[in-house]
This record gives C-alpha cells, sequence and structure tokens, in this order.
C-alpha cells in the first residue's frame, strides 16, 4: 500500500473532491483508508441512563484509489513511487519531484516502536 497512517492526502473523486486530510488509518486487506474529516456519516445513539440521545458524525472508510497523496515539497498531488537506498531498503519517492516523502524518525520514535 503506497498510503501510510500519517499522510496527508487529497480526495480526487467523490462527494468530497478536492478536501484535504491526514490518514488516520489504513485497512490493507480491503484497500481502504479513514481519513480524518472525510466521508462523513450520521450515526444516532438512542438515549440511555443518565443520558441523552445524540446524532454524532464519524469517517467512514474511502477507497485508496480515490485519493492522492499531497508532496510534501510542492503541496500538489503525486503518484508514489519506489527506490533502493544503498543498504537495500526501500523508501518511498514522489514521481513529480523526486524527493522522498517518508517522515524523518527520530531515534527515540524507533526505541517506542521496537519495544
Amino acid at each position: 500500500m503506497k498510503i501510510k497512517k500519517g499522510d496527508t492526502v487529497i480526495v480526487i473523486a467523490g462527494k468530497d473532491k478536492g478536501k484535504k486530510g491526514e490518514v488516520k488509518q489504513t485497512y490493507k486487506e480491503i484497500n481502504k483508508i479513514i481519513v480524518d474529516g472525510i466521508n462523513l456519516h450520521s450515526k444516532f445513539i438512542k438515549k440511555g441512563s443518565g443520558r441523552p440521545g445524540q446524532q454524532i458524525k464519524i469517517e467512514s472508510p474511502i477507497q485508496i484509489s480515490n485519493v492522492m497523496l499531497i508532496d510534501p515539497n510542492t503541496n500538489k498531488p503525486t503518484r508514489v513511487g519506489y527506490k533502493k537506498n544503498d543498504s537495500g531498503s526501500k523508501y518511498r519517492v514522489s514521481k513529480k519531484s523526486g524527493e522522498s516523502v517518508e517522515k524523518a524518525i527520530s531515534k527515540s520514535d524507533k526505541k517506542k516502536k521496537t519495544k
């Protein structure tokens, strides 16, 4: 999957076309993602003991083919490719600018992930 959690994307098709948001969650098995503030649906909650009934807005998954990654350097939509560095590991690159779109991971973040 070329789009990951934390990426900024723009919607290119559907009712929210043109809106930007950050990816909150990815579903690799069904090729869908949840984007913050995009594809909102109403959910009605019945009243319960001590709380009133209410209507809330929730984000629903959107097909990954309906979004494009925003290039962090140019702030324009771009396709994503892969390149290998000297050590042989792959990283994502923007097709428009050729620059890496990976976020810099600090050493403290790496330690948190390994624990």
